[in-house]
């Protein structure tokens, strides 16, 4: 909106859905898809840079310090580190290079001829998508999903917390601290 390139109405839009989805109240793959939609004749390359700049003003610096660290520690275990996000590969790709991640799991959209074709590929990288793009990523690298450790803030990640061998809630939002505390799951501060 501040850079003009959605109109207002998209913006009060968008607020409404990410009103909804704190109140459990929103099928945010939906709103993915209508997002990605969006983008339908626009091309990649003006959204990748306008990305990378994003995550350079506005993103960076908010990597919490315990992040870094836990990463770090995963690291010197010889883990292999994985970033698992709903964002866009754009974002996802500043992560990984910021912190120097193994691989990259998120939303990934279809591209031709350099521009955006108003598609997503699936399976969105929410919900329980999620976990399909996990098991995925860790069958290929013989991996049992249940030998893994996944950190999340956000109750619409149960489902992957449910599946991996050690589920952590990290700063988690109200409904992820009450599941996490039911199921005696470790909840952390990152700070």
């Amino acid at each position: 909106w501040k850079g003009r390139r959605i109109s207002h109405l998209k913006m009060i839009r968008a607020l409404g859905w990410l009103g909804r989805y704190r109140i459990g109240m929103a099928d945010l793959e939906d709103a993915i898809r209508l997002a990605v939609r969006a983008l339908e004749g626009h091309e990649e390359a003006v959204f990748r840079k306008g990305s990378v700049a994003y995550w350079n003003e506005a993103l960076v610096d908010r990597i919490r310090p315990g992040a870094r660290r836990c990463i770090e520690s995963h690291k010197a275990a010889g883990d292999a580190v994985v970033l698992l996000s709903g964002t866009s590969l754009f974002l996802a790709e500043c992560a990984q290079i910021e912190l120097g991640l193994d691989d990259i799991l998120c939303n990934r959209f279809v591209i031709e001829d350099g521009l955006f074709t108003g598609t997503v590929l699936e399976p969105v990288c929410y919900g329980k998508g999620k976990t399909i793009l996990a098991s995925a990523w860790a069958k290929n690298k013989g991996v049992a999903l249940s030998d893994c450790v996944f950190y999340t803030d956000s109750y619409s990640d149960l489902d992957t917390l449910q599946n991996v061998g050690r589920p952590v809630a990290v700063h988690p939002d109200q409904r992820l601290r009450r599941a996490a505390t039911r199921a005696g799951w470790p909840i952390e501060t990152w700070d």
